[in-house]
């Protein structure tokens, strides 16, 4: 069975810069990530190459708790994250780049599940990329209707 690889992206009408701050900052997992309940730091503020990061999220009907460290920090252009946890485990990647109207922000679940899960891995990469767009849909919003003091929301 082939890993699972979901890819989804956007194009989010603010600058870079506040798209990546925001998406890259764990505290803010909870507004825009639908499944994230819960946002437990294991290392010190603020987010660098080395933190680790405890997630509670509910997905496909299941609780789940594990613990990412962050593996790749470049401020603007890529953040990426790993576990190696549980029964599933998994890489996520944010990357930004500039577009027309805004920045494209791109996010990338990839992963080899084990054991039992294994079975599910089809239908697991189309609920993760169903549940990305939705995401990436909920950032928009959030980012394009609340601007920083002084700058016209879009």
């Amino acid at each position: 069975m082939a890993p699972v690889d979901a890819l989804t992206e956007i194009v989010i009408g603010r600058p870079r810069d506040e798209v990546a701050a925001f998406a890259s900052n764990p505290d803010n997992a909870t507004t825009w990530y639908e499944n994230i309940t819960r946002v437990e730091w294991k290392s010190p503020k603020p987010v660098a190459v080395g933190s680790k990061i405890a997630f509670v999220a509910r997905f496909l009907g299941r609780s789940l708790e594990y613990t990412y460290e962050v593996t790749e920090l470049v401020p603007g252009e890529r953040f990426v994250m790993r576990t190696a946890e549980g029964p599933f485990p998994m890489e996520t990647t944010y990357t930004w780049g500039d577009a027309a109207g805004g920045t494209r922000m791109t996010l990338r679940n990839r992963g080899e599940p084990t054991g039992f899960s294994k079975m599910g891995a089809p239908l697991m990469a189309s609920a993760m990329r169903r549940a990305n767009r939705k995401d990436l849909a909920r950032l928009k919003t959030h980012l394009e209707g609340s601007a920083p003091a002084g700058v016209p929301a879009h």
